[in-house]
């Protein structure tokens, strides 16, 4: 097995210095492609990359929630590593990033869109930042860092009860953003000496599950599919206690209540794949395309109703899983890769692309493992956010997923006999040896259990700071999505 430890995986040496663009969206599930197969949604400009590129079918985000990720994305490093553990805690610019590196090789760096990012008092690396969408008023979600005394969700009545069709607070803003985007692209001097390094930053297919026309009906009722997994009930006490915690799927009437609201997911997914196809008709026109990486990708998944549950946090693949597609100089064409990715890969792939230097975390560079196949790497991501009792840590090999919650029974998968991960084997006797040489494997990256109490310790300061429990439950600062700045 190859380790994903950060000493292991750094880039060295550097190219001639190419344009960047990445496109992250937010919330979208990796089966959510038609170039993957999916009979639900609708994404001909995201086909249309994976063609003259590579996708990578089996791609982790860091964690599976917005905040940590985006922090792991920022910097390549874990979020153990950089304490970013929570909705509210966000990264602040510390440790640098990517970003940084790019700005000080003299490239334009520059965002559009979703950070979530502490807020824009923070030095987080960009030479600018247009339209950008911090953390609500600086700190974030708030309620759910009391997690040895949760606080009671209950917004989570809103997913199920906004599910519609037509604009939304979040679609308006996504359409900013693109047209930001794209008019920055196209008058931007391509003959410009130093390269750029964009990121496009979209907050669809994130709910709240209503997508504007046409979109809204790309696909009809009728030929949504049904969930891929039907209902399952938790048989870990760990995961048990985030379905009772983060009880969205609670608030839905029937199966009819569900299809829709997967058609209204599946519809953002197409409105997504709307505004990437604008972004990247605008870097045609500009004249650099041939001359930029491009790199689409997700924070975190989507459960979307599989095994009964919605939204992320979850480490199942539907949760954890994300997709990757990247595309320009140096990438096989039309070529679909296996070989385990994360997140926390960019940054490298980035700092190699601009000539900036090494990242020193756990990523490996993406151009090199689309020609380069690693089947044998090990994949990684933890939750240590709302609705979780304990810090769960996951791994991955070509045979198994290995997941480890604190004080609590661990699970394991055959990911060869059971992809949908139906049959928790976390307890199986005759499995011994293999739980324990995957428990090696996942401490060769962290100590769970050290980490676990890093995370509560951090958690229960800032509780404490915010006046306790009681203050933070009663505070009128509760929200289920973040407000995103329109003008």
């Amino acid at each position: 097995m190859t380790n994903a430890s950060p000493d292991s995986q750094t880039t060295s040496g550097s190219t001639t210095p190419t344009n960047v663009l990445v496109i992250m969206g937010d919330e979208h599930q990796r089966r959510a492609l038609s170039c993957a197969g999916h009979l639900g949604v609708h994404t001909p400009n995201l086909d249309a990359l994976a063609a003259r590129g590579t996708r990578f079918t089996n791609c982790w985000t860091p964690s599976p929630i917005c905040v940590p990720a985006r922090g792991s994305f920022a910097t390549g490093r874990w979020v153990h590593d950089i304490g970013v553990w929570h909705s509210a805690q966000p990264w602040y610019g510390e440790p640098e990033g990517w970003t940084h590196r790019a700005r000080a090789a003299g490239c334009d760096v520059v965002s559009f869109g979703k950070l979530h990012h502490r807020s824009a008092a923070d030095d987080d690396g960009f030479s600018e930042r247009v339209r950008p969408m911090f953390v609500a008023g600086g700190i974030g979600w708030i309620q759910g860092l009391s997690r040895d005394d949760p606080i009671p969700f209950v917004e989570a009545a809103e997913l199920a009860a906004q599910v519609g069709t037509g604009h939304t607070s979040y679609t308006r803003y996504d359409e900013r953003v693109t047209a930001d985007a794209a008019a920055w692209l196209e008058n931007r001097d391509p003959g410009a000496p130093n390269p750029f390094a964009v990121f496009v930053s979209l907050v669809a297919p994130h709910y709240p599950l209503s997508a504007p026309y046409p979109w809204a009906d790309v696909v009809g009722l009728d030929d949504i599919p049904p969930p891929e997994i039907g209902p399952v009930e938790p048989t870990n006490p760990a995961v048990a206690a985030m379905a009772d915690l983060m009880p969205y799927h609670r608030y839905f009437d029937d199966a009819e209540h569900v299809q829709r609201a997967r058609q209204a997911y599946f519809a953002l997914v197409a409105w997504l794949d709307h505004n990437v196809g604008q972004v990247l008709k605008a870097l045609e026109r500009s004249g650099t395309l041939d001359d930029t990486l491009v790199i689409y990708t997700s924070d975190h998944g989507e459960l979307a109703g599989n095994r009964g549950l919605w939204c992320k946090s979850y480490l199942y693949e539907d949760s954890v899983g994300v997709p990757l597609i990247v595309a320009g100089p140096g990438v096989p064409k039309g070529h679909v890769s296996s070989t385990p990715t994360n997140v926390v890969d960019i940054a490298p792939t980035i700092d190699r692309r601009l000539g900036t230097g090494e990242t020193g975390g756990p990523g490996r560079d993406l151009v090199d493992l689309a020609s380069s196949p690693d089947p044998d790497r090990i994949n990684f991501s933890e939750y240590h956010d709302g609705g979780s009792v304990t810090g769960s840590f996951a791994i991955s090999t070509a045979a198994w997923k290995y997941v480890e919650h604190v004080g609590y029974p661990p699970e394991l998968f055959d990911r060869v006999e059971d992809p949908d991960e139906l049959h928790d084997l976390g307890t199986d006797p005759r499995l011994a040896h293999e739980r324990s040489e995957l428990a090696e494997a996942l401490r060769s990256i962290c100590d769970p259990e050290a980490r676990n109490a890093e995370a509560f310790r951090s958690q229960d300061a800032l509780l404490a700071r915010l006046g306790g429990r009681d203050a933070v439950a009663n505070s009128e600062v509760r929200f289920n999505h973040t407000p995103v700045p329109i003008d």
